[in-house]
Parts: structure tokens; C-alpha cells; sequence
């Protein structure tokens, strides 16, 4: 993919991938600058094989480590989200937080962002069943969403799937990368 590339959704996120670099321990980083309308911002997350860092440039993010209290960030302030670790951050200010950062390694993180965004545009502020059914499914190795309950990615996933894949709702995912493992 050529960079850079800017995605959005209509629920008030904008994020572009400006280029992928080599840090000084030799792995890739992609680099990122992100937008987010007031009260806005992504639902509790986690990057199973990514390290996401965002520096506040203007306006004010509200953040939160799952199990840990909420903490707010302004401009100038960075954070650092291992690996592994769940977490959400929104803007808790009046203005458009702006923010630089960088997610290492790469990996698919665009693909599926890009497939999200356009899954929410879609379907009016929230991915479709089948689209969130195929792609947490497909990356489970490479992503997570948690505030969707257990009982639904284990039942109602696989029957979104099952019945989505009769229906051909997969074809639209025929040139998806493979997940990581």
C-alpha cells in the first residue's frame, strides 16, 4: 500500500498512515497522526502484537488501561500502549484532538482499520454483524475488541459467519492479508 493514507469515519475519527520507518533496534514503525472530534474516539482495544504510542499535540485525550482509572493527557504528554495491554482513549475536550504517534510493528493495522471505518459508515456509527464477526475472527491473533461480550464472539460470531458466508458476505474480504500468527 502507498502511504500516506488517510482514513475516517463518520463517527468522528480521522487517521493517517504517513510511512513506515526502521527504529534504531531494526523493526518497522509505522507512523501515524490522528484526529478525533470531541467525544470521540475508539472503544476499549487491544493490539495483541503492536506497541501504540500517541503524543497529544492540541486539545485534551481522556485514557484509560482496562482495571485502571481514567487519566487525561495534553499537549506535549505521550503514551505509550503495549502489546497486549487494553485500552481506550476519547477526546474529552471541546476542540479536535490532534495527536502524532506510531504503532510498531505494522503489521495489518491498516487493513483492518480501514475495513472498520468503512464497516461504520456503513452501518450507522457501528461495523455490521458479519463485517466485525469476519474480521475480529480473521485478526484474533492481531486484535481485540472488549467491550463486545464473550457469549456474542463465541456464539454469535460463528453463526454471523456461518450464515454471512452462504450469502457471500465474504467475497468483499477476497484480497484481506493474512493475520499474523
Amino acid at each position: 500500500m502507498k502511504l500516506p493514507v488517510t482514513i475516517s469515519s463518520k463517527t468522528g475519527e480521522e487517521i493517517t498512515f504517513l510511512r513506515v520507518t526502521i527504529n534504531a533496534d531494526g523493526k518497522e514503525v509505522l507512523e501515524i497522526e490522528n484526529k478525533v472530534a470531541p467525544k470521540a474516539g475508539p472503544p476499549m482495544h487491544i493490539h495483541w502484537k503492536q506497541d501504540e504510542c500517541l503524543t497529544v499535540v492540541k486539545g485534551k485525550m481522556g485514557y484509560r488501561v482496562l482495571g485502571e482509572e481514567v487519566k487525561y493527557a495534553g499537549p506535549g504528554e505521550t503514551l505509550l500502549f503495549e502489546r497486549g495491554v487494553a485500552h481506550k482513549f476519547w477526546n474529552a475536550g471541546e476542540d479536535v484532538l490532534q495527536c502524532t504517534g506510531w504503532a510498531t510493528p505494522p503489521h495489518n493495522i491498516i487493513y483492518f482499520l480501514s475495513e472498520i471505518y468503512k464497516s461504520t459508515d456503513a452501518n450507522n456509527g457501528r461495523p455490521g454483524s458479519f463485517d466485525a464477526a469476519y474480521l475480529l475472527n480473521r485478526y484474533r491473533s492481531e486484535f481485540d475488541m472488549v467491550e463486545i461480550p464473550g457469549f456474542v464472539k463465541k456464539v454469535i460470531f460463528p453463526v454471523t459467519l456461518f450464515m454471512g458466508k452462504l450469502q457471500g458476505k465474504h467475497k468483499k474480504f477476497k484480497d484481506a492479508p493474512e493475520p499474523v500468527l
